[in-house]
């Protein structure tokens, strides 16, 4: 076989392998879009965590502080007050499932958005709600979502959107709290600590307000 009769066959098969090939990666369904991050504070962590990590979409939650500036802040300092930190959580979710915009939605009807003095029965500023954003997009989204919710409430919000700083994790028995078996002493006496989350978020009135300002569309409430 000379190599112009060898390049003549070869040619024709290189291209159908590759018609074939082609066709094989566009019957493969398309990758996942990949995971993002939203961070919010909405008064007690445990609560903000609960709530989200019931959504579908939504890999996990983490709680911490951010907004501050003192590096690795604890529990204790974050609220005595002084390192400008919010209660935050970190939402990580899964944008092919469930999208910014709906978790947006779903934040700011899960909180009391015109008090600016803390959340529920948790005053100070460690407990006030925030928005946090990283880049022109997050932060159109998050205006968007606010002035929805001004809308359809009919009152001022007050929840600011702020540029996102360094999220420091809160520490290991903050995490999943609301889930937790250990037993705890409250003051309502030895619980376990799931039960004790549960008479904490009943006696703070965190669903009770909510339910007051947004009835029916409360995404969380009595969860």
């Amino acid at each position: 076989m000379t190599r112009t009769t060898y390049l003549c066959f070869v040619k024709p098969s290189l291209l159908f392998v590759l018609i074939t090939l082609a066709a094989m990666l566009r019957a493969l369904p398309a990758p996942a879009a990949g995971t993002e991050t939203l961070t919010v504070a909405g008064g007690c962590f445990w609560c903000v965590e609960s709530d989200f990590e019931s959504v579908p979409g939504v890999i996990g939650a983490v709680s911490g502080f951010t907004g501050g500036k003192t590096t690795n802040p604890t529990y204790d300092q974050v609220t005595k007050g002084g390192t400008g930190h919010y209660e935050a959580v970190q939402i990580t979710f899964d944008s092919s499932r469930v999208s910014r915009e709906t978790l947006l939605s779903m934040f700011f009807r899960s909180v009391d958005p015109t008090d600016a003095g803390g959340q529920f029965c948790d005053r100070g500023k460690s407990y006030r709600t925030a928005v946090f954003v990283s880049n022109t997009g997050e932060k159109a989204l998050a205006q968007k979502a606010k002035a929805n919710a001004q809308q359809a409430l009919g009152q001022t919000v007050v929840t600011p959107i702020l540029t996102a700083g360094t999220f420091y994790p809160a520490e290991a028995y903050h995490q999943d709290y609301y889930k937790g078996d250990k037993l705890v002493l409250t003051r309502f006496g030895p619980k376990r600590q799931k039960n004790a989350y549960k008479a904490y978020r009943k006696a703070c009135g965190r669903d009770a307000r909510v339910k007051q300002l947004w009835g029916s569309n409360a995404p969380f409430a009595g969860s």
